[in-house]
């Protein structure tokens, strides 16, 4: 039995171990966890609870890269 799941990120189907935190799911998809939004399963998830979320079966996360410019 294959503890791995399917989610959706950004619009693409991806997949990683269950209860993996949302910071290491982030670092795992090259992202600097500093410099996203995130929202989770259609709410703004704020930052102060990313590292309490573990990614279950079927979630779907858009993640926004932060850009500073002048």
């Amino acid at each position: 039995m294959s503890n791995k799941i399917t989610l959706v990120v950004n619009g693409e189907t991806r997949s990683c171990l269950h209860q993996t935190p949302l910071p290491d799911l982030l670092g795992q998809l090259g992202f600097n966890p500093r410099l996203v939004a995130l929202e989770y399963n259609g709410e703004i998830l704020h930052r102060q609870f990313w590292s309490d979320t573990k990614v279950q079966q079927g979630d779907r996360l858009e993640i926004v890269t932060i850009v500073g410019g002048g």
